[in-house]
């Protein structure tokens, strides 16, 4: 047992593993990503993609399209994997580490329109190009859900390859 799981009397941390969805719709927003700003959980003010936590028995897939759904309204189609990333001690946090496996999925026809589902959880969902995203990194990259900067820094800032499918 680590000397952090032994000075406390909580039970020991795990690793947790989340997922990020990258939504994207080739034809109302090509080149664009859909991202929301977090609010009342670690993250909160920082910008991120749709996601949140994979549940016992739950596949990558299943997850992605859950979460997406329950917090844009939105329903996928070609849901695939992209990357991983190993996130130790978020904001600083020793107890946050995360295992946070990044999806790809397209809006499907049928799917209903955008809407903030969570807005206790979510200020606002919005657009941005991957440009827009780098700016944010390199500006402002206190600005990224900490996920979001390990897969920026792990992509050497290269534009995702599923973005130049438009």
């Amino acid at each position: 047992m680590s000397a952090l799981a032994a000075s406390s009397s909580s039970p020991a941390p795990t690793v947790r593993v989340g997922i990020g969805c990258f939504v994207v719709d080739p034809e109302n927003h090509p080149g664009q990503i859909l991202l929301g700003t977090r609010k009342g959980s670690h993250g909160a003010g920082k910008l991120a993609l749709p996601g949140g936590h994979l549940e016992m028995n739950e596949s990558w897939e299943s997850c992605a399209a859950r979460e997406v759904l329950e917090e844009t309204n939105l329903t996928l189609a070609n849901l695939r994997f992209f990357n991983v990333t190993n996130d130790v001690a978020i904001d600083g946090n020793p107890l946050k580490h995360y295992v946070t496996v990044f999806m790809v999925g397209e809006i499907a026809a049928d799917s209903a329109a955008l809407q903030n589902m969570e807005p206790h959880k979510c200020e606002s969902w919005n657009w941005l190009t991957w440009a827009d995203v780098l700016a944010v990194f390199e500006d402002t990259p206190e600005r990224l859900f900490e996920p979001m900067r390990n897969l920026i820094a792990t992509l050497r800032r290269a534009e995702p390859a599923f973005l130049g499918d438009r």
